[in-house]
């Protein structure tokens, strides 16, 4: 049986290449695809991060019948950011057979190699602002949103391509009903009476662009010395937002001021996961009515990002925006979250979530590889 590695280069080529996943993973009762459009749009040209980034998607074919995946990312911001010639691999599928991922990964390194790349390093589907980083541990639930699933054999198929670990990734689950909450709104409380010109509120959806300008401001400050963080620009700012509004519940997007200057922020959206399930990953033509009807029962929630700037991060910001996006969350009728995710020496947050009780119930490891032209 002849095995064939080829570039993405034709739109069936394309649709191969987003409908793999949807196949290789239909009898895994815990993985829950993105939307094909979804998908379609992130790898299409209006994704303004493509504007500084090089990328090749390749297929491996074996008779006919497509049996892997997996794309090459050089990311020129990253580049210059870090000061680091690393390029990035992601959206890896693959049958479990050594031989694939031997294939596929030989090429996405080639298409680095030949662009100066010195290390690979991923997954990426296609930064860190995606869905990233492999499944390790924790395979017995379902992903929330926009986080990945993938089989454990997976694990073994990137190391045998001599693969290793990098920075391992923590997803946390929280019961939002149980008792250390009363103890996160007592430290809230303290906070409050000793900033007294600090003011949390809701995201204003309807001042949806200046609100925005706020989030960037403190997210591109909180998150600079952040490991594998690049800044958005505002193309891609305003592009994510426009991903995301539909999925904004303003109540768990709090923002905080300190002195009316942007200290601090926590998104928390509902986990659209639970709605998704078994649709494979289409919205048409009768998906939308699924949808609309499951969304009224979504109980779980995914904690997306919280920060602060740094000249405020001694002063118990998080515990006041975790405070009130839970409270919140309790008055919506959310009764879980995921804290996700957190970097394994992000030893703040861990301390935040053991605080309120969560548990880490799932890791994802980043992995890195030294190309042959770097020695």
């Amino acid at each position: 049986m002849t095995l064939e590695v080829r570039r993405v280069e034709t739109r069936q080529d394309l649709r191969a290449f987003i409908d793999l996943p949807y196949r290789l993973h239909a009898g895994d009762p815990h993985w829950i695809p993105l939307l094909r459009m979804e998908v379609r749009k992130i790898l299409g040209s209006g994704n303004p991060f493509w504007s500084h980034a090089d990328h090749a998607c390749f297929l491996a074919v074996r008779d006919g019948k497509t049996v892997g995946r997996i794309a090459a990312i050089v990311d020129y911001n990253h580049i210059r950011f870090h000061d680091e010639t690393v390029g990035f691999w992601g959206f890896f599928e693959s049958i479990e057979d050594p031989e694939v991922a031997d294939s596929l990964f030989a090429e996405a390194e080639d298409f680095l190699c030949a662009r100066g790349v010195h290390a690979s390093r991923g997954p990426m589907n296609p930064s860190t602002n995606d869905e990233c980083g492999l499944l390790i541990d924790g395979f017995d639930t379902p992903p929330r949103l926009m986080m990945p699933h993938n089989p454990p054999y997976y694990r073994d198929l990137v190391e045998h391509c001599g693969y290793g670990k990098i920075k391992d990734l923590y997803a946390y689950s929280y019961d939002i009903t149980s008792e250390p909450l009363k103890r996160l709104e007592r430290l809230s409380r303290r906070v409050r009476n000793h900033e007294s010109s600090l003011i949390v509120r809701p995201i204003n959806l309807k001042d949806f662009n200046r609100e925005l300008q706020h989030v960037l401001d403190i997210y591109n400050s909180a998150w600079e010395k952040n490991w594998g963080f690049v800044p958005m620009d505002d193309d891609e700012v305003l592009y994510m937002a426009k991903r995301l509004k539909p999925l904004v519940e303003p109540r768990l997007l709090q923002l905080a001021f300190i002195e009316d200057e942007p200290a601090g922020f926590i998104m928390s959206l509902p986990d659209y996961n639970q709605v998704l399930r078994g649709l494979d990953g289409r919205l048409f033509p009768l998906n939308l009515f699924k949808i609309l009807i499951r969304s009224r029962h979504i109980d779980a929630l995914r904690v997306f990002t919280m920060g602060t700037k740094p000249e405020f991060r001694t002063r118990g910001l998080d515990a006041v925006l975790y405070g009130e996006s839970f409270r919140a969350a309790l008055d919506l009728g959310y009764k879980k979250a995921e804290f996700s995710w957190i970097l394994e020496d992000n030893y703040l947050i861990q301390k935040v979530a053991d605080m309120v009780g969560a548990d880490r119930y799932k890791t994802y490891r980043i992995y890195e590889r030294m190309l042959k032209e770097a020695a």
